[in-house]
């Protein structure tokens, strides 16, 4: 069922939803009037609309399912017309190729969070419609903590577990206990605990079975505040001025993190082409312990618990020649971040991913390391 909304939230430390809900030229955004739940779209609006990277053309079809009931019978149709879905929900993990998509285009608006009690109080549950980051600020409001790191990351939270969201240490399988989704294949709603999930590194068995599972609600299980998870990143521990593994107040962690994400043009800003991005565009490789030992020892990794290496991308970009700003034309780097691939203005999907490739393509050649894209890219594929 679809779940009550949630309780008022303050203001204050809330990123930004997505620039097309403060940009009057774009369709109204779910909580906006205008659209009805559960119809089709006359006019399907660009997908340009609907995505932070402001690149996508038309979708053949377009609803708005608000409720869980809207949402399952607008896939249920689809798959029974052999028609293809795309479901939206924050569009700030997608590229969309500049034709569009042909099929049926979901915007998920289902809303709602609440308590959820599983023996201690601490259990909280979520729909898939929701601002991930409301849903973090949600929590601390409510003496949860566990999420604090993983603020002001844009989206919703059905995206959550789908990606398996993280940064700063943290990632969204730190918290969830359970997903509820739609089974396509089966007909039939289920709940995977976390155990099923398959969660990895920005994978999930949802994202390897992408045209199976729908997410309806996330539940997750926090800590009692007000200390934060113990700091697992260098760079915010050195922050917060504390050693890794310390815990601080999870306000003070969501304040760092929200400022350390502004400085990186990681909060999406509409009157900022600088943030007008996917966030990081390529992951973290992990290589094989053997491939890894031949990179320069200046090289940030992190050995992983199942014998392979962790590197950092951005490091590997830079040295690889590609520094912020890089680029020509209106696709290019983030000033402030390598990793964010980013739309000046009037960039296509094809201007960003001919980017891409010769990030991708520099590194390899200096490194013999394929950076993989990070984004789910939509009718489109990184130049060979």
């Amino acid at each position: 069922m679809t779940l009550p909304p949630g309780a008022p939230l303050a203001a204050d430390g809330r990123s930004q939803r997505p620039p097309s809900a403060s940009d009057s030229s774009r369709p109204a955004f779910p909580d906006q009037p205008g659209f009805q739940g559960g119809s089709e779209i006359s006019d399907p609006p660009l997908l340009s609309a609907l995505t932070t990277f402001r690149v996508g053309g038309p979708a053949r079809r377009f609803v708005i399912a608000r409720t869980e009931a809207d949402l399952i019978a607008a896939v249920r149709a689809a798959d029974a017309r052999g028609e293809p879905v795309l479901l939206v929900g924050g569009g700030s993990n997608l590229l969309v190729a500049d034709d569009g998509f042909p099929g049926l285009v979901v915007l998920v608006a289902l809303r709602g969070f609440a308590a959820q009690p599983d023996g201690d109080g601490l259990g909280a549950v979520a729909s898939a419609g929701e601002p991930w980051d409301d849903f973090v600020v949600w929590t601390l409001a409510h003496g949860r903590t566990g999420a604090e790191a993983l603020s002001g990351i844009p989206g919703t939270v059905g995206a959550a577990p789908v990606q398996n969201i993280g940064a700063y240490g943290a990632e969204a399988a730190d918290v969830i206990a359970s997903v509820r989704v739609f089974d396509r294949q089966r007909d039939e709603v289920r709940t995977f605990t976390a155990a099923d999930c398959g969660f990895g590194y920005r994978t999930s068995l949802f994202k390897q079975t992408p045209d199976r599972y729908v997410v309806l609600s996330v539940g997750c299980r926090f800590q009692p505040g007000p200390l934060s998870a113990p700091i697992a990143y260098s760079e915010l521990a050195h922050y917060l001025g504390v050693e890794a593994g310390q815990q601080v107040r999870a306000t003070f962690v969501r304040s760092a993190v929200l400022t350390i994400r502004g400085t990186k043009g990681m909060l999406p800003d509409p009157g900022d082409p600088d943030t007008w991005s996917a966030g990081s565009f390529f992951k973290n490789p992990v290589l094989p312990s053997a491939q890894a030992v031949r990179l320069p020892a200046a090289a940030p990794r992190w050995a992983q618990s199942d014998g392979t290496v962790k590197v950092s991308a951005a490091w590997l970009i830079e040295q690889a020649g590609f520094s912020k700003g890089y680029g020509a034309g209106p696709a290019r780097l983030s000033s402030r971040h390598v990793l964010a691939l980013t739309n000046r203005g009037t960039a296509t999907a094809a201007d960003l991913l001919a980017l891409a490739a010769a990030v991708r393509d520099g590194v390899r050649s200096a490194y013999g390391v394929t950076l993989e894209p990070e984004p789910v890219l939509v009718g489109c594929r990184l130049p060979d």
